[in-house]
């Protein structure tokens, strides 16, 4: 008892495995996945990559590749095996038979430190229905109960009701009440945002890819205590903090919203549509970026496609290169304000340091010329066209 009991506090050890398909930004190393894994809790073990034309219908990877996989895994003591890319239920459950270990992929990896993450009702039930979500379609994985079950009094199912179909009926009906109860998640955000327009708020969103100094640089601005750490989704719940500007004269609303990653699960995108929708309705996005790392025109590509997902790419940016601390020497520009070309459209461009606090005074100083400016243009609005405007917002409210 006691081996099994120091065995069960050990961080179980997985083998990455990714495929370079020939698509831009294969990561060979397995970086980010490592990172998702440790943040996940896990021991690395070892990690292997190959290449491949298309992915094998039955094994993800060819049989060559799955015997070496095999073999390390008996090696190293590995206890699972951890794929970068998404794997069909199939697939996943060929693996499994033929290596005889668990297998899971990078969505499922996300999904468990989102689990663990969430803090909030809110944050719980997005969790609850994305989780819900995936695996209803992998019922096709573990089951090897799927004798028909025999009908009668006391008895779930019907006669002849196989339990997958069981299984799949009660997941459903979960999922469903799952949606509804974040149903009146988002009712209750609606209402906050409205007495938010009612006060006339200038609505900022802090987005970005996930360990970019979102957090540290919420804190930074509004001197808040939100959570921060160098380390994938430290943050999933969405904090909303008042930043007064004195060059404006005013506060704003600033909000801390969940981190992007490359290849993020739609199912995910849909789950955390609530949380996404500070973003959606914000006047302003501090699009938060990792100067320090080489890899940020990819991060940055990714973040412009889950905004895109969400309706919000044609919202008013600025560009916050944040790390500056962290930069290669020879890489910190010669200005820390500039502009940059992002999809086609010319996008101020600061670089601060959040955690020496080096940008952040200038940075203050650009959102109050974007408030300022949104008030003149109101001000400067036909009494007519004020008046209609007006009216539309006593109808809303």
């Amino acid at each position: 008892m006691n081996s099994s009991e120091s065995t069960s506090t050990k961080s179980p050890s997985v083998i990455l495995v990714g495929v370079d398909f020939g698509l831009p930004h294969f990561d060979g190393e397995l970086e980010e996945l490592g990172l998702l894994a440790l943040t996940a809790g896990y021991t690395v073990a070892d990690r292997v990559s190959c290449k491949r034309r298309a992915p094998d219908p039955a094994l993800f990877v060819g049989s060559g590749k799955v015997e070496e996989i095999k073999l390390l895994a008996q090696s190293t003591g590995a206890s699972e095996i951890l794929f970068d890319q998404a794997l069909s239920p199939a697939q996943q459950r060929n693996l499994e038979q033929y290596l005889g270990l668990p297998v899971n992929d990078r969505t499922l990896l996300i999904l468990e430190i989102f689990a663990q993450r969430a803090r909030s009702h809110e944050g719980k039930l997005q969790v609850e229905l994305a989780r819900l979500q995936y695996l209803s379609t992998r019922l096709v994985r573990r089951w090897s109960h799927l004798e028909r079950q025999s009908g009668g009094i006391g008895m779930r199912g019907g006669p002849g009701e196989k339990q997958i179909e069981l299984d799949r009926r009660l997941i459903s009906d979960a999922i469903k009440r799952t949606k509804e109860r974040l149903g009146k998640v988002k009712k209750q955000r609606a209402t906050q945002r409205r007495q938010r327009e009612r006060r006339d708020a200038f609505n900022i969103s802090l987005v970005g890819y996930t360990n970019a100094g979102k957090s540290s640089l919420f804190n930074g601005l509004v001197k808040a205590r939100a959570y921060a750490a160098d380390q994938l989704f430290a943050t999933l719940d969405t904090t909303t903090r008042q930043l007064y500007l004195g060059e404006a004269g005013r506060s704003v609303s600033l909000s801390d919203t969940v981190g992007f990653i490359r290849n993020l699960p739609h199912g995910l995108v849909d789950a955390f549509a609530a949380t996404l929708q500070e973003a959606v309705d914000a006047d302003l996005l501090l699009h938060v970026v990792d100067a320090s790392n080489p890899a940020y025109p990819e991060q940055i590509a990714s973040v412009m496609e889950v905004l895109k997902d969400i309706g919000a790419d044609q919202i008013p940016q600025i560009l916050v290169f944040n790390k500056l601390d962290a930069m290669d020497p020879a890489a910190v520009p010669a200005f820390l304000a500039d502009l940059m070309e992002l999809d086609g459209q010319s996008v101020p461009r600061i670089y601060v340091s959040a955690r020496s606090g080096l940008g952040l005074p200038e940075l203050r100083g650009m959102l109050a010329q974007r408030v300022v400016s949104q008030i003149d243009e109101v001000d400067d609005m036909h009494p007519a066209d004020q008046g209609s405007l007006n009216g539309i917002e006593n109808t809303q409210l």
